[in-house]
């Protein structure tokens, strides 16, 4: 009986602490939407805010440590704890929560980190403005997200134009992933763009690169032909590359529309490794024609047709609207259109080379 009413109580302690934690969890959202609220529609709350305490907030949600975050920023830990006390008094948050003998974000610090970072790069944008700008001149670093084949493509002529005209200026060339492209339009926000095709985002500027197709890539040895038949499509394992709502190959969802749906036995997000998987199976793949010549200088691989005519790939570079009037970010975009050309024309002469 005793055993029993223990238990009992352990239950009733145990549903206690679950109520108690998802209320916490609820008010740091609503604290959270209704700081943004404030600042958003009190620009006086802005006049009133330090920058200094913006570098000092993301210092603190990245270390999660006053000492670590004071050495990363070379001040002492009295100065930067003087921060944290403004910070907390800011947002009525303790941002930084005991927890034994180290330090944790509360829910809210969480929820202000992706934020922060935003707001950091944003005022960083700011600052490195200048009325007047020459490439020649400039040491600006250029951020741009994308896949491994829009960085061996593009990418690569992109950075020898720069290297040419403007030799202080840097790209730094990021892999995006399915969440990336899902939350696009905030992510676009603190990055200058990024290179994909058309069909997954939308409602974003842009401007159109240069234009590819699909290619089948099987192994030397594979019985496939010339010409990969819908048969073979449909009995044949298959490599696929960001397999995901956001991401995915067009000339996939092809496929699926002609009714063969495809036994995936491996998933991998690089299209320069995907000829890896393929290599010694009987495995097929999907990868752009610009990227043929490489699969086939690594050896053990052929590409052959597909059986449908896959609808071309019309590869653009997107921005957020905030950067359309940055003559900055103009050239750049000018220079990713005449790389595209260049890309156009050395495709063209791989598929056509009399």
């Amino acid at each position: 009986m005793l055993a029993r009413l223990v238990g009992i109580v352990h239950k009733i302690l145990a549903r206690r602490r679950k109520l108690e934690d998802q209320t916490r969890t609820i008010r740091s959202e609503s604290d959270f939407n209704e700081v943004h609220t404030v600042v958003t529609n009190n620009p006086s709350v802005l006049s009133r805010l330090d920058l200094n305490l913006l570098v000092a907030l993301d210092a603190l949600l990245t270390e999660q440590s006053v000492t670590r975050a004071a050495e990363r920023l070379h001040l002492s830990q009295p100065a930067l704890s003087a921060s944290l006390a403004r910070l907390r008094t800011h947002f009525g948050d303790q941002i930084l929560a005991r927890r034994g003998n180290a330090y944790e974000l509360t829910p809210f610090a969480l929820r202000l980190t992706e934020h922060t970072a935003t707001a950091l790069e944003a005022a960083r944008r700011v600052f490195e403005s200048q009325a007047t700008w020459e490439p020649v001149e400039s040491t600006r670093e250029f951020s741009i997200f994308g896949s491994d084949y829009g960085f061996v493509t593009i990418g690569r002529v992109v950075s020898e134009l720069a290297a040419k005209r403007a030799p202080g200026v840097r790209f730094r060339f990021m892999l995006h992933n399915p969440s990336i492209v899902e939350d696009v339009s905030n992510r676009l926000r603190s990055v200058d763009g990024m290179v994909i095709p058309h069909g997954h985002i939308s409602d974003l500027p842009y401007v159109d690169l240069w234009h590819d197709t699909w290619l089948a890539v099987v192994a030397e040895e594979s019985p496939v032909e010339s010409r990969l038949t819908m048969e073979q499509a449909a009995e044949m394992p298959w490599v696929m590359t960001f397999q995901s709502r956001s991401a995915y190959q067009s000339a996939a969802r092809q496929i699926q529309q002609l009714g063969v749906e495809q036994h995936i036995e491996v998933v991998v997000e690089s299209f320069l490794s995907l000829s890896h998987f393929v290599r010694g199976t009987n495995r097929v793949g999907l990868i752009q024609a610009a990227l043929a010549p490489l699969a086939l200088t690594a050896g053990g691989v052929r590409v052959v047709q597909l059986p449908f005519e896959p609808t071309p790939l019309s590869n653009a570079l997107w921005w957020h609207p905030v950067h359309g009037r940055d003559p900055e970010h103009a050239w750049m975009r000018d220079l990713f259109v005449e790389a595209g050309r260049i890309v156009e024309s050395e495709r063209h002469r791989v598929d056509d080379p009399d």
